[in-house]
């Protein structure tokens, strides 16, 4: 009883052999089961294991998942047991690993019941690979695409993971939770590929439950977007999109949705700071749109209600008139939101259920829920049509729009698309919208019951867009008949109007379809026409000068394919009737003109094919005797056989010919008389343009009779094909074709054949055109007839490979059945054109079009079967494209037209073709592929290259071809041939080095190849062949080497296979119904396979150590140019690996040349010589402990992060420092700083006593022979000595800095031999320090890192020793540091406190902590001590509070610093202080410094400034004045520190402590200046950077009346300076916090209220420094003036309150409802004060009454109103517009106000104008009109009183007094 298969590829039932290929999978089937479970057994990984996988993966591809449900299951246990093998070669790990992806693609097949997979194994794997130990030192080398590889593994076997997982996996990474600590982000990113999320509900307990709340309590409270945030929101969006309806999101979605706004990244505000973290850690747009589609619905509708908010508040950003960096993750946006709720929706309505958690009915997407969504982004879709991105990103939004809800999404897309078809000046547009409506095409054309009069919009669209098919604009042309073509595709041009007549129970869009149906032929030859405009318009004569090349260029085929395929899609969904008269007018077009052949005859030549194509019969009716017969006339005279030029009207006849016969074979056979004459006339032609059209006739001919294909491709009203009646018309050769094509071979190939064997024996002359001639025929008869062909014969090339199971190839069967009777042309071509090669390479080499010609062949006669594979390969990708965007992902289900079924059928053929031979490697291949060798080495530059491309594709096509084919490549490299020359040798080294895509010869992953490739390659230096002056073969090492060291990845040395495998294979064989060609396996069998698996491990270490050795003998030899010695050094670098110790005689030559004279031998023996020094590491042993019973208090009962008393004994504590042997040897040192924050592991280890640890101390008989050859090195002074001037040398100046390599040189050196070569060491390292040049410093730095990390497992008198030396030395270099050497102590120190336990480096702390800001050696001295002291610190996280609370202290009395270096290096300082002290749940208060406590103390000391009222003046000189100096001077510098402190904590400390720093915001307010200048000092210039950073925080919603309560008192300040301030700090951080103000009615209405309280400012200020700064200036009249500058400080507060108001609006925070409008047309009512003279003497008068002032603001608020809708026109706006104008004639500053409105409206309004007049009445367009025409356009803004009573003197100095004050308002 056989079982359903799984899910295999339904296409292949439609194939005409369809019936054959049950039989054929189920025997494929077998073989590959029977084969793998046999290799596996037999430990055979390579090649039998790795060649039975592959061959699963093609029958994958040929037929689905056609096997049972159990066959599945084995195949997936047995490739994860593969994959999950430890010491498995990384390349076959990754070809399992692809496969098993492939295997788990389709979760739905396989329920958790049937599968269940082991989580462990893979985040082993992914720990030993992607957070490799040895990768850095070079011991490892992966590929860059196994990260890749591995996660998706990762996720597709998450599903299948056990129900105890989870608890499991918490267990292993809470460990790692320390959010100061890298592993923060490693614990998150496993959590979030690891943590299954599809657990069935009544599991929920056992999964996400157990993390959900402490992980979301996490995301909730950090704030400042560290790099594991966006993890995290990866994790929730799937575990969202799983378990809709489980999880209650409604109390975080307005935290989630004001994230995803900050996420963005869009400006806001007038001048603002991005923090630069935001940029890079920013959200994954893809996972935002997940997790907000998985929300959507349900009761609550709280989700649409903030999404509508969203889209309002960034709609204005869509506008094309907008451009940033933002705008790209704006448009994904747009382009994912539909096409998610789209996948949604599918899930839910239209999908087969399957094992996975179905959405709940309450929670399921209502119809109201779809159009709410749709309603709310339609606009900024719209909007996006004219990004200057493009219109993709729109055009598929709307795609999946109008698939949900095509009436709202249609109609405006057309609106927008009718006027753009009938512009001329913006062809932009027109390109925009088609491509929109291309993508709602289907959806328009499909009706349905949403939008029924969709179709009747197709004929109006079709007719309108024809302007399009426009010669001189090739973007507008191309879109065009993309249009045309989609429209075409969808629906039969038929003409119904008849139907009228005949029935009467049509409904109204029925009736309008017929009637309008009748123009369908109207517009198939007014298309025509216009394709005939464009054709003549781009004949050769009219584009080309003579000279030019005669070929097409890219743009003109580009537009030939568009105008054939367009044609003949709408050729087959003609009516008969408007066919014949489309065929009629194209005939007639085609004999009436004569073309050339290149550019305008080709596209005639393929209207014509496609005309005929559609309908054959009646078209060849036609066609074939009108060509013929002009043909047969003009050749009549034999003397036309000779011409060199022929007629023009005989080569387009001949085109023409040559195009039509490429359709359906059957009736062309009416016709085979003429055809053969026309051949016989002209395939010898003496013209080569007419040879070769004839060739193409008979080409065509051949390949129309034996191929087999559909037919026809209609399709109807956009309606999805059914694919079970699909009914394909298919052409498969019949007899009389088969008999045809073969007298077409007999006739004309045979007798070239014959012609050409004879001039290759010497027995006939023949001139090289003739040559050139047969050749062209043997071609084209080849690739028209490849098909019926059989494949090459030949014995299998025998043992390139030993395997102990079968490597057969299996054949496909593609329904042509091969008459062996007949000569097999395959065989006779290539057995003459080798004969020919071999002559023309001896006699004509230089006759390079043959041999052109030869190369074109072999690689057919190797290849072609029907189909090239490049061609199929752009074929299906332009089918997916198609698919793409036709296919309807709402309902699925392959609910694709009947054409595009069609065409994958018929891919699905040419992919069996592709791969039915298989790859198995003849002698017959043999002899070709040394055939393309020879032509690859060949003299001639073209000829080569064009071989190599043959030869790279035939290598790349048979198994183990590559391992025949290198050692004869290898010969033209070989130093003693005298033989070659410079061409060959170039040749071979092409070949080795491959193209981009294919294999490289010299870097296969396996040791017999790259044994003989790589020593080959460095010998090769010493060849006669090689000169080093040319450049092209220097360059072509060098692409070599790197190609080499690009690709390499480490090759296994152990191919062991465990038990566990094994056992799957065993039930592999079994399952299913076991066959009897593959028994059992017996015992000797498996005892033979493990015998082979020992040699073939024995083998490869012994290639591993013969090419080492080769390699050395290579570099040795004497002669050998530096180039390839280099080369070779690298090569042997690339063999150090991590399971195997370097030979003893590498060793000795890496270190030795340390001291080599190149640099860059220098710069690989350091990495090698670290790298060996790890291999020789001893391992020390470990020991579990109990951290509770250390500590001696209880373990938790529930998580607490922080410090706890179980983990007080980590601190450092200097009352009980291990100062004495006793101390240190009974001290429990833990190095790695994450362990016991979060949690503690399960088995908490330490190292082992130091007696059980490797003995230190050893003597030199003691060592290995490796270890002896370091040791002899370093220990010889002289050898030291050599390399630490070495080592100090500088290298590129200026750019060097600490260099980790060099530093894991030495801490390898410390750590293998203790303190072995301190003694050589010590005398150098005191002469370091005392040079101060920046080289020999960083070179002390780094061997005392070295040194410091290298002594971790020293003993205590060794270690108390060591820092004895150290510390005198770090004193020294500490006080000599410089500008240069600054950073490289610092990592100096950092490196050396990392992962290191703080109690052991106590000598280092007390060192740095001694008096960091003594003062000795200056201010610069000062900042970096403080510099290095942070860079230990900092490493060692929270687990030094006592030293924390010490540096505080200290700090803190100087922190009014003068120095601006020492007070950013301070504020920095600051920042890591309290970096520990984070508000994070679950998490215990901190033993660190704590921010509060040091805020109090700090506002204290700042209360004089806060107190004073007057501005604050930056007058403290940058000097140490003696003397105490007032409290204010003194809160002013220390005001300075803590603005470089929050600065500085503003991107790097997690949560924001805004309490406390809410109460220094009035004093930043009053400082912050205005404008952006540089000039201000730097006070100032803090200040207002300060408040940018602190506006875009995130706050928390308890936080936000904290915030308002300080803005609201501010408001109320007499300082203009800070209102004004406000409101630029309200903008930006409303914004950011959007969905958390919107949530909290009270907030919203405060700053409602707080904007519009100041749009009526009126409070005055004169203050001392006004009027000290006028007494200078006496000539002025005083109070004008003041009253002039008053005035306009106050009006600045005003505008700016009313742009934030406006920009409130836009961003929909504040809505425009009844109270607001009438409150402000209230305002502008008030009463203007009467019009008096104007004395200038009185104040008064320059001062606006508050009348004034209220009025202008209500005119602010109107203003604010139409400015916050820059791009559209509500329905209140006109009114308001009216209420303005009516005070067009007010005094200033209101007229100002009014003009620069109106000015604005008409700027933004100016390019949809036409379509929001609509909006207003005749009268009010009349009054705007006026408006709007001409105001006086902005006259100087600045000075609108003027004097006129004084003298022009005077009002020039008091313009420029006023001009000088404006922009820096800081000095009053």
């Amino acid at each position: 009883m056989a079982r359903p298969p799984q899910k295999e590829i339904v296409y292949n039932k439609l194939l005409p052999y369809g019936e054959r290929l049950e039989a054929e999978a189920a025997r494929f089937l077998e073989h590959i089961k029977g084969n793998l479970a046999r290799a596996v057994q037999l430990q055979e990984l390579w090649p039998g294991g790795l060649f039975w996988t592959r061959k699963l993966s093609t029958y994958i591809r040929l037929y689905g998942r056609k096997f049972s449900r159990e066959d599945h299951v084995l195949f997936i246990k047995l490739l994860y047991e593969l994959v999950t093998i430890p010491k498995l070669e990384i390349s076959m790990m990754q070809g399992f690993a692809r496969l098993l992806i492939n295997l788990l693609k389709k979760k739905e097949l396989l329920s958790r019941d049937d599968l269940e997979l082991p989580w462990r194994p893979l985040y082993e794997m992914l720990e030993r690979i992607l957070y490799s130990k040895t990768e850095h030192l070079g011991l490892n080398w992966f590929p860059n695409s196994v990260e890749s590889v591995l996660k998706t593994l990762v996720k597709s076997c998450r599903p299948y993971f056990p129900e105890d997982a989870t608890a499991e996996m918490l267990d292993e990474w809470r460990p790692l939770m320390c959010p100061f600590d890298v592993t923060m982000q490693k614990a998150i990113t496993y959590f979030e590929l690891f943590l299954p999320t599809t657990l069935p509900p009544e599991l929920h307990h056992k999964g996400f439950k157990l993390w959900f709340d402490e992980f979301i309590g996490l995301w909730v409270s950090v704030q400042n977007l560290p790099q594991w945030e966006g993890h995290l929101v990866n994790l929730f969006a799937r575990l969202a999109t799983d378990n809709i309806g489980y999880i209650d999101w409604d109390p975080y979605v307005p935290k989630i949705f004001t994230r995803i706004l900050r996420s963005l990244n869009l400006p806001v505000g007038s001048n603002q700071v991005v923090v630069p973290r935001f940029l890079t850690n920013a959200y994954d747009v893809g996972h935002a749109v997940m997790w907000i589609t998985a929300m959507m619905g349900g009761p609550s509708k709280l989700v649409q209600k903030h999404l509508s908010g969203l889209f309002n508040s960034i709609a204005s950003f869509y506008h094309p008139s907008n451009n940033g960096r933002w705008l790209n993750k704006l448009m994904k946006l747009l382009q994912r939101l539909p096409s998610s709720v789209v996948r949604r929706l599918h899930r839910e309505r239209y999908k087969k259920v399957t094992w996975l958690t179905p959405v709940p009915e309450s929670h399921k997407l209502t119809d109201q829920d779809v159009t709410d969504f749709v309603q709310c982004i339609i606009q900024p879709v719209l909007l996006a049509m004219f990004s200057k991105t493009g219109s993709l990103e729109a055009a598929q939004a709307l795609q999946n729009l109008a698939l949900m809800r095509p009436e709202l999404v249609i109609p405006p897309v057309l609106e927008k698309t009718y006027p753009a078809l009938e512009t001329l000046t913006e062809p932009h547009q027109l390109t925009a919208t088609l491509s929109c409506v291309i993508g709602v095409a289907r959806s328009l054309v499909s009706g349905g019951k949403w939008f029924p009069e969709g179709p009747t919009h197709m004929l109006p669209l079709l007719m309108r867009a024809l302007p399009g098919v426009d010669p001189n604009d090739f973007s507008k042309c191309m879109i065009t008949f993309q249009f045309i073509a989609t429209f075409s595709t969808l629906v039969p041009l038929v003409d119904c109007s008849s139907v009228l007549q005949e029935r009467d129970d049509l409904s109204e869009v029925e009736r309008e379809l017929c009637s309008a149906s009748a123009e369908f032929e109207d517009f198939v030859l007014q298309f025509m026409d216009r394709c005939f405009g464009l054709i003549e318009s781009s004949t050769l004569e009219q584009t080309r000068e003579e000279t030019e090349t005669e070929k097409m260029t890219h743009l003109e085929s580009l537009v030939e394919l568009g105008l054939s395929s367009t044609f003949s899609t709408i050729l087959t969904q003609c009516s008969k009737d408007i066919f014949k008269v489309a065929l009629e007018k194209v005939f007639n077009f085609a004999v009436s003109n004569i073309f050339e052949t290149r550019v305008a005859g080709r596209m005639v030549a393929d209207m014509c094919r496609a005309a005929v194509k559609c309908r054959p019969e009646e078209s060849l009716k036609l066609f074939v005797p009108h060509c013929c017969n002009v043909i047969t006339h003009l050749t009549g005279n034999d003397d036309v056989l000779h011409d060199e030029e022929l007629d023009k009207e005989l080569l387009w006849n001949l085109q023409l010919l040559s195009e039509i016969t490429r359709v359906d074979g059957k009736k062309l056979l009416l016709y085979r008389e003429q055809f053969g004459k026309i051949l016989q006339r002209t395939l010898h032609l003496t013209c080569k343009q007419g040879y070769i059209l004839s060739c193409n006739l008979l080409h065509h001919l051949l390949r129309s009779a034996t191929l087999i294909y559909p037919t026809e491709y209609c399709s109807d009203w956009g309606k999805p094909g059914d694919l079970w009646n699909l009914d394909i018309q298919w052409h498969v050769p019949s007899s009389e074709e088969i008999n045809f094509a073969f007298y077409l071979l007999d006739t004309f190939l045979q007798p070239e054949l014959t012609r050409l064997e004879q001039y290759a024996l010497g027995e006939l002359e023949m001139s090289r055109d003739d040559v050139q001639q047969c050749l062209a025929i043997v071609h084209n008869c080849l690739i028209g007839s490849g098909n019926i062909l059989p494949p090459l014969k030949g014995e299998r090339v025998a043992h390139l490979v030993p395997s102990l199971v079968s490597l057969e190839e299996t054949k496909l069967y593609t329904g042509v059945e091969y008459d062996l009777s007949r000569e097999n042309y395959r065989e006779t071509i290539a057995r003459v054109t080798r004969k020919l090669l071999r002559y023309i390479l001896d006699n004509s080499e230089d006759d390079t079009k043959s041999l052109f010609l030869i190369i074109k062949i072999i690689s057919d006669v190797l290849q072609f079967q029907g189909s090239h594979k490049h061609e199929f390969d752009s074929r299906w990708k332009s089918f997916n494209l198609v698919k793409k965007s036709m296919e309807n992902r709402l309902q699925g289900k392959k609910q694709h037209i009947r054409a595009l079924l069609i065409d994958r059928v018929m891919l699905q053929h040419e992919l069996r073709t592709l791969t039915m031979e298989g790859c198995e490697y003849k002698t017959s291949h043999q002899e070709m592929i040394r055939d393309l060798l020879c032509l690859s080495t060949s003299s001639y530059g073209q000829v080569r290259s064009k071989a190599q491309q043959a030869f790279f594709t035939a290598l790349g096509t048979y198994n183990f071809c590559c391992r025949d084919i290198i050692p004869l490549v290898l010969e033209f490299l070989r130093p003693d041939r005298q033989d070659v020359t410079q061409k060959q040798f170039k040749g071979a080294l092409y070949c080795l080095l491959g193209n981009h895509s294919g294999v490289c010869l010299a870097n296969l992953h396996d040791w017999d190849c790259i044994a003989q490739t790589w020593p080959a390659i460095v010998s090769s230096g010493l060849s006669k062949a090689m000169s080093l002056e040319k450049p092209s073969i220097v360059r072509l090492f060098d692409d070599l080497a790197e190609k080499i060291h690009r690709q390499y990845e480490t090759i296994g040395l152990d191919f062991a296979v465990p038990e566990k495998c094994m056992e799957v294979a065993v039930l592999l064989q079994k399952s299913g119904q076991p066959s009897s060609e593959f028994p059992a396996l017996g015992s000797e069998e498996i005892q033979l396979g493990i015998q082979r698996q020992k040699e073939k491990n024995a083998e490869a270490l012994r290639n591993y150590e013969n090419l080492v050795n080769v390699l050395l003998d290579c570099v040795e030899q004497r002669n050998l140019p530096w180039k390839f010695e280099h080369i070779s050094i690298g090569f042997l670098s690339l063999l150090l690996r991590d399971d195997r110790i370097l030979p003893a005689r590498a060793i000795k030559f890496f270190v030795q040349c340390l001291n080599h004279d190149a640099i860059v031998v220098r710069k690989v023996a350091i990495s090698a010589v670290a790298g060996i020094l790890k291999q020789l590491k001893r391992t020390h042993k470990k020991v579990p402990i109990c951290p509770y019973e250390i500590s001696g208090s209880p373990k938790p009962s529930s998580i607490q992060a922080g410090d706890r008393a179980d983990n007080q004994w980590l601190h450092y504590n200097s009352q009980s420092l291990p100062k004495t042997k006793e101390a240190w040897e009974s001290c429990c040192f833990v190095e790695k700083t994450h362990w016991g924050y979060y949690t503690w592991p399960q088995t908490m280890t330490v190292y082992a006593p130091v007696e059980q640890q490797p003995k230190l101390g050893r003597r030199r008989d003691e060592l290995t022979e490796a270890e002896q050859i370091i040791y002899d090195h370093f220990s010889d002074p002289k050898f030291v000595e050599q390399l630490i001037k070495f080592l100090s040398l500088e290298d590129r100046k200026g750019k060097d800095k600490f260099n980790p390599r060099r530093f894991c040189l030495f801490k390898g050196l410390f750590r293998n031999f203790d303190d072995a070569f301190l003694p050589v060491l010590q005398p150098h390292l005191e002469q370091l320090v005392a040079d101060s040049h920046e080289s020999t410093q960083r070179c002390l730095a780094e061997i005392i890192a070295g040194l410091i990390r290298g002594s971790k497992h020293w003993t205590f008198e060794k270690v108390e020793k060591l820092w004895r030396l150290l510390c005198p030395l770090l004193r020294t270099a500490l006080s000599n540091i410089t500008v240069e050497t600054y950073n490289d102590w610092g990592t100096c120190i950092a490196t050396s406190c990392e992962s290191r336990d703080p109690r052991k480096l106590h000598w280092l702390f007390e060192l740095l902590l001694e008096s960091p800001l003594s003062g000795e050696g200056g201010s610069f001295v000062d900042a970096c001590r403080l510099y290095v002291l942070q860079g230990g610190l900092a490493q060692q996280e929270w687990r030094v509070p006592e030293l924390l609370h010490r540096l505080l202290k200290y700090l803190e009395p100087k922190l009014t610093q003068v120095y601006k270096n020492v007070r950013e290096r301070i504020g920095s300082v600051l920042t890591y202080i309290f970096m520990i002290d984070v508000s994070l749940p679950n998490t215990a208060a901190t033993k660190s410094p704590r921010v509060h406590e040091f805020t109090t103390r700090i506002l204290e000391n700042l209360k004089p400034l806060m107190e004073a009222d007057e501005e604050i003046q930056n007058h403290v000189m940058e000097e140490n004045g003696v003397g105490e100096q007032d409290e204010r001077t003194q809160g002013i510098k220390l005001l300075k520190t803590i603005l470089k402190w929050l600065m500085a904590s503003a991107g790097r400390s997690f949560s924001t402590a805004v309490t406390e720093q809410l109460q220094l915001l009035p004093l930043f307010f009053k400082i912050a200046p205005v404008e952006n200048d540089n000039s201000y000092d730097e006070l100032k210039r803090d200040a207002k950077m300060c408040l940018s950073l602190m506006s875009q925080g995130l706050l928390y919603p308890q936080q936000v009346p904290l915030v308002l309560q300080v803005l609201k008192q501010t408001a109320r300040s007499n300082s203009w300076h800070a209102r004004y301030t406000i409101l630029t700090y309200l903008q930006t951080m409303v914004f950011y916090n959007l969905f958390i103000f919107l949530n909290n009615s009270e907030a919203v209405n405060d700053i409602r209220w707080l904007v519009i309280k100041l749009l009526e400012d009126e409070q005055l200020e004169a203050s001392d420094a006004f009027s000290a700064l006028l007494s200078h200036h006496c000539f002025l009249p005083l109070s004008s003036f003041m009253g002039k500058l008053t005035c306009k400080l106050i009006q600045e507060v005003r505008e700016m309150a009313a742009t934030t108001l406006s920009g409130l609006l836009q961003c929909n925070f504040l809505t425009m409802d009844g109270p607001m409008q009438t409150h402000f047309e209230q305002l502008c009512k008030m009463r203007l004060p009467k019009k008096r003279k104007r004395d200038l003497a009185s104040v008064g008068d320059t001062i606006p009454s508050g009348d004034l002032v209220k009025r202008h603001a209500g005119v602010l608020g109107l203003s604010a109103c139409i400015l916050s809708s820059p791009y559209d026109v509500p329905t209140w706006m006109p009114q308001l517009l009216m209420d303005l104008s009516a005070h067009l004639n007010d005094p200033q500053p209101i007229e100002m106000t009014v003009k620069k409105t109106l000015s604005n409206f008409r700027r933004t309004h100016h390019d949809n104008w036409q379509e929001h007049k609509q909006q207003f009445t005749d009268d009010q367009l009349l009054v705007l009109t006026d408006l709007l025409v001409s105001p006086g356009e902005n006259e100087d803004v600045g000075i609108f009183l003027r004097n006129k009573g004084n003298s022009k003197e005077i009002d020039h100095v008091e313009n420029f007094v006023l001009e000088i004050l404006m922009p820096n308002q800081n000095h009053f």
